[in-house]
């Protein structure tokens, strides 16, 4: 259990960043998943302020994992097109508080948090999902979370090439230039079918609205996935794939509601009962993953507000430790 302390901790990216890594942020990723699939958090749906006059929304993600004492919410937006204002995309407040006394016992930063944790989520569902032997890694999409995803997958896997494609080839060049992997082929697809064809793991992690990838694309054994579907309406992902893969999601909620396969629920071309499990699930070893090395499988990522929790958890009893003390020069208190 987080144990209360009498005043809170204002902590900054640069912090957080010295305190947790991705091998740090997989393992407690793998672990919370777990407590979710045997049902040891409390993790209200999202809750949506839509702004379509900005072309952006905001989300309030509240959660409690029992196991560790962890509990806060996230204030999180997406805007896809701040990068037209030399912002993120994806911007987060966490506020963790003690479960005890409802104090108050950090506000950090959830930007870094999100996009490790996002990251780590995509690691640990290829871990239980992908054949053990994948090599081959497609990436649609050259944001950071993409560099997130191949971080994570770079940890779990031995990698031999790296494709990417993204609608800005200029974005894909500098992908590249900028995550380079000693002993990894890197080439720039000029199509999203070149970029996934006959690829091990397929990472998506665009904004886009109707689907990219195509079923045809997709090779037996390809473990796909889907990070960019986060709200009603967003697809990345052909709806026919759905009848060739097994499907496992984060959370049967939220992926039904705003995840990558939304659309084809609201479309009948799946139901809710299509999903062969939560990743918490596998993990857990209440049910079975992927079967054979043949089979297509989809891990559907919407986000758990548990994640970013465990994750700030983390940060704070690092710091309540003293681990990290010595290599921060400051660290803000307010009463």
């Amino acid at each position: 259990m987080i144990k209360v302390h009498a005043k809170t901790l204002i902590i900054r990216r640069r912090d957080i960043e010295r305190l947790v890594d991705m091998r740090q942020a997989l393992r407690i990723a793998e672990e919370t998943f777990r407590y979710h699939g045997v049902g040891r958090v409390q993790m209200p749906p999202k809750i949506y302020l839509h702004l379509d006059r900005f072309h952006g929304d905001f989300r309030a993600m509240p959660a409690y994992i029992d196991a560790t004492g962890s509990c806060g919410i996230k204030w999180v937006n997406v805007h896809p097109d701040n990068r037209l204002h030399n912002l993120p995309s994806v911007m987060a407040v966490i506020i963790l508080s003690s479960p005890e006394t409802g104090l108050p016992l950090a506000v950090m930063d959830g930007t870094h948090i999100t996009n490790l944790r996002t990251g780590a989520s995509g690691g640990v569902a290829a871990k239980y999902l992908a054949n053990r032997d994948s090599s081959s890694i497609g990436l649609v999409g050259c944001g950071v979370q993409a560099k997130n995803q191949l971080l994570a997958l770079k940890e779990q896997f031995p990698i031999k090439s790296v494709s990417v494609y993204d609608s800005d080839k200029i974005r894909s060049d500098h992908f590249i230039k900028n995550n380079a992997i000693r002993g990894v082929r890197f080439e720039v697809c000029a199509s999203v079918s070149g970029c996934v064809r006959g690829k091990d793991i397929v990472v998506t992690t665009t904004p886009s609205r109707k689907p990219i990838v195509k079923a045809e694309w997709i090779s037996p054994g390809t473990h796909i996935n889907a990070i960019g579907a986060d709200a009603k309406g967003k697809e990345e992902l052909e709806s026919l794939l759905f009848r060739k893969a097994k499907i496992f999601v984060d959370d049967v909620v939220q992926a039904s509601h705003s995840g990558e396969i939304n659309v084809p629920i609201a479309k009948g071309v799946m139901r809710s009962s299509d999903i062969c499990a939560t990743l918490g699930e596998v993990i857990a070893g209440i049910k079975k993953g992927r079967l054979s090395r043949k089979e297509i499988t989809i891990f559907d990522s919407t986000g758990l507000a548990i994640q970013d929790m465990a994750l700030a958890g983390y940060v704070y009893s690092q710091l309540k430790k003293g681990l990290a003390r010595k290599r921060i020069r400051k660290i803000d208190l307010i009463n």
